[in-house]
């Protein structure tokens, strides 16, 4: 494999404009997500941008940006341009999807949505996920859930399908993050396909990969990297690097 990772980011976001500048001690959170996943090593790192600012941000950082469609339709669709305009010539197979939002994503956690797709030959996407930790998560539908059937190193599974539902049972309910490592092809035919039954009914991209007969594993992350959705979270973000420094 010849992994490469991308992040898509732009400036409008309905609940917190401005998100992938927003400053968090010093770093505008894009160049923190950026050098998170060039930490882990799994290959090149390039910042899908949306907006001339955000590629002014990440070059000046010392960073790789291309700047995309800002009417493109979503992060999968910007990922994929992305990947085209820096790699026409197909020498990058796998793409990892890193999201514009998770400043302190855990390097372990791109490297795990990467050895997802060399482990198992027949996964055509890869994510990761995380057990419950309160069982109000469950009925949250704000969190996506996965229902999973568990690899015997209790580590990996593959995904049956992904909810905003409430889950019932004794057993861990496993909640989604929106890490993601695509084979190229596999990308490809996504974006060419338009918006499913099921993703419409749940607001979950992912089920129009499993309506088309994709296969996505996911891997077993033990804490969930911070999300940030709303000037809340960024407070918290900022809290979190001031206790980090």
């Amino acid at each position: 494999m010849k992994p490469i990772i991308l992040i898509p980011a732009r400036m409008a976001a309905t609940r917190l404009p401005g998100k992938p500048l927003a400053d968090i001690e010093g770093l505008p959170m894009i160049v923190r997500v950026l050098r998170q996943a060039q930490a882990a090593g799994v290959g090149p790192v390039a910042v899908a941008a949306g907006d001339a600012e955000i590629v002014e941000a990440v070059k000046g950082a010392g960073g790789e940006a291309v700047l995309t469609d800002p009417d493109l339709p979503s992060g999968s669709d910007r990922i994929l341009a992305a990947l085209n305009a820096l790699d026409p010539a197909g020498a990058h197979d796998v793409v990892i999807n890193l999201q514009g939002d998770i400043p302190f994503v855990a390097p372990a956690v791109v490297q795990a949505a990467a050895r997802l797709l060399a482990d198992q030959p027949s996964c055509d996407i890869s994510t990761v996920m995380v057990a419950e930790a309160d069982v109000a998560e469950r009925s949250n539908p704000d969190i996506p859930k996965v229902v999973a059937a568990m690899a015997a190193d209790g580590r990996s599974a593959r995904a049956l399908y992904f909810t905003r539902s409430v889950l019932y049972g004794d057993a861990p309910v496993w909640l989604h993050h929106g890490v993601y490592g695509y084979r190229r092809e596999a990308l490809a035919r996504f974006c060419a396909a338009p918006p499913s039954p099921l993703e419409i009914r749940e607001r979950l991209e992912q089920l129009r990969a499993l309506e088309l007969g994709m296969s996505i594993w996911a891997a077993v992350i033990d804490e969930a990297p911070i999300s940030v959705d709303n000037p809340a979270d960024l407070e918290k973000a900022r809290q979190y690097a001031r206790d980090h420094a």
